[in-house]
């Protein structure tokens, strides 16, 4: 039907609106100022199991919040209804310090879905608590009416997420493996003459951009675009982070192993994927993917 605005076209809105964009970057600065770089930040970001945290973590609750709304649509032992109320609450609190935590570190487009995603998971949370409160207390009635009302908004926080995962690409890799899209074997890149010496630079192999760094008559290839959000890694800052030579994105302040290519810190999850290099006699650097 003409004119009729659809789920999609109504967040697309939302992401364009600029009216929440106050209160977003004030949240935004307060998350990054308590929760800074290092090991818990890095732990709720998902680095150690290189993939982020909030989505399965999620998925956890929503399944718990769910199977109550089954149990009681069916009439079934409300004492079930009631355990899996309170592991899908208690489950809540570390899933929401993870999604705010990549939240602080998204595109602005990507806040503005996200801070709505955010108020309606915590009101479903508050109104599945107040439901399991209510069954506590006997009143089986409330708690139901309660929990249904909870699970409705929920699903709303969950379409919004999806949006932001999968139409937004938020917490998506955004440097996948390049194998498939360069040809087998060497391939000449410049010759080393042309690159400043410990300095990064931007080189293009076909269709894909190149983090290249020489140092001395070693020469370092990654994938130029940082797997969070596609920063540019030559413009990256070069670091030494415990005896480990590194480059911080400019963008998000995820930072990679020069070595390998390997997550240091995020909130990038996955690694910048890296190239093996040989000089040739003529001082040509050639490249291939690393496999």
């Amino acid at each position: 039907m003409k004119g009729f605005a659809g789920p999609v076209a109504l967040t697309d809105r939302l992401e364009k609106s600029k009216a929440l964009d106050r209160p977003i970057r004030g949240l935004a600065k307060v998350v990054r100022e308590r929760v800074k770089p290092g090991r818990l930040r890095d732990v709720l970001h998902g680095v150690p199991i290189g993939e982020p945290l909030h989505p399965s973590m999620a998925s956890v609750t929503l399944g718990c919040w769910v199977s109550v709304g089954v149990l009681d649509a069916a009439g079934a032992d409300s004492r079930a209804a009631r355990l899996l109320l309170a592991v899908g609450i208690a489950n809540a609190l570390p899933t929401a310090a993870a999604g705010i935590t990549d939240w602080s570190s998204l595109h602005r487009e990507q806040q503005r879905v996200g801070f709505v995603h955010m108020a309606a998971n915590l009101t479903a949370l508050g109104l599945l608590s107040a439901s399991l409160l209510a069954r506590l207390r006997g009143r089986e009635r409330a708690g139901k009416a309660l929990s249904f009302a909870g699970l409705g908004i929920g699903t709303v926080g969950a379409y919004l997420g999806g949006h932001m995962a999968y139409r937004q690409a938020a917490g998506a890799n955004h440097a996948p493996q390049v194998t498939h899209l360069v040809p087998l074997g060497w391939h000449d890149l410049c010759p080393i003459k042309d690159l400043p010496d410990g300095r990064p630079v931007a080189r293009r192999l076909g269709y894909i951009q190149l983090f290249v760094l020489r140092r001395g008559e070693s020469v370092t290839v990654l994938a130029d675009h940082c797997p969070h959000l596609a920063g540019p890694l030559h413009q990256g800052r070069l670091v030494m982070q415990d005896g480990e030579a590194c480059v911080v994105c400019p963008w998000h302040g995820s930072t990679f192993r020069l070595e390998d290519g390997s997550v240091k810190h995020g909130p990038a999850t996955a690694p910048a994927p890296m190239f093996e290099t040989r000089v040739r006699r003529d001082g040509t650097i050639q490249v291939r993917p690393l496999t």
